[in-house]
């Protein structure tokens, strides 16, 4: 029996139930369309959709919004030339392209949080799953120690740290994508007793200044921030793994990008 998009969709929103206002929509294709291959990403680049292509892919799942905007808000790119070529490339290729942000981070735990523990190997130390923030207990490591842990297990070049780096750590959080804000962050230091916050971004003049703040007191606190893509991608690629145990028939790979910045 052929399993269309729609079967693909249904259930991976199945454990949730339905969300309303979610931007968890299919962005183009057809749902009905017999799905050959499956490709998962954290955001849906020009590359990511051309090798999903190649890949023999006709559905492509992914975390973030096709074109630069969380509320999928078109309006004034209608004619930009990068919007366009990407549009066009989407368009004769036929792939059904699907977001999966809303239900995914609404799973019990968050999907994309346990695709970033696994991928840190941290299983072991997590104290509490809350709804945006992990809460670990890893054993003693300084803040120059933790960011180099982290760039090798998730592969990546950098990272940007706050804080005094010889600062022994054992109490952190863990937050992905855009949760690193003041709102958050810092009343969690002190309800939960953290020496070290870890967040893929949020607002520069808010969290950090209150490390530098606290830094400055003699209080021992430290941020770092991994990057949005860099703290949701290993997320993304769970979700892949993930999907090959419920629909074993059909190929399903992940396609990762590159670091979003560079360091000159």
């Amino acid at each position: 029996m052929a399993i269309t998009v729609q079967n693909i969709l249904d259930k991976l929103m199945e454990p949730v139930g339905k969300i309303p206002n979610t931007v968890d929509t299919l962005k183009s294709g057809d749902p009905n369309m017999e799905v050959k291959g499956i490709t998962t990403s954290f955001m849906p680049t020009h590359y990511v959709i051309h090798q999903s292509i190649k890949m023999g892919a006709n559905l492509l799942i992914t975390h973030e919004g096709l074109f630069y905007s969380h509320m999928d808000n078109t309006e004034t790119l209608k004619s930009d030339p990068v919007y366009n070529e990407k549009r066009r490339l989407i368009d004769e290729s036929g792939i059904a392209i699907y977001r999966f942000h809303d239900y995914w981070h609404r799973y019990q735990p968050d999907g994309i949080m346990v695709g970033l523990i696994q991928a840190l190997g941290w299983q072991p130390y997590v104290d509490e799953n809350q709804p945006a923030a992990t809460i670990l207990t890893v054993p003693v490591m300084t803040v120059r120690e933790i960011a180099e842990y982290v760039k090798n297990r998730l592969g990546i070049k950098f990272v940007r740290v706050t804080g005094d780096l010889s600062t022994p750590c054992t109490r952190i959080g863990l937050l992905a994508g855009y949760r690193g804000g003041g709102d958050l962050s810092i009343p969690l230091f002190e309800k939960e007793n953290l020496d070290l916050i870890i967040s893929g971004e949020g607002p520069e003049w808010e969290t950090p200044e209150y490390v530098r703040d606290a830094v400055y007191q003699g209080k021992q606190k430290a941020f770092i921030v991994l990057g949005h893509a860099e703290s949701e991608e290993p997320g993304m690629k769970y979700l892949s793994e993930w999907m090959k145990t419920i629909f074993p028939s059909i190929p399903i790979h992940f396609v990762p990008e590159k670091q979003t910045f560079q360091v000159i």
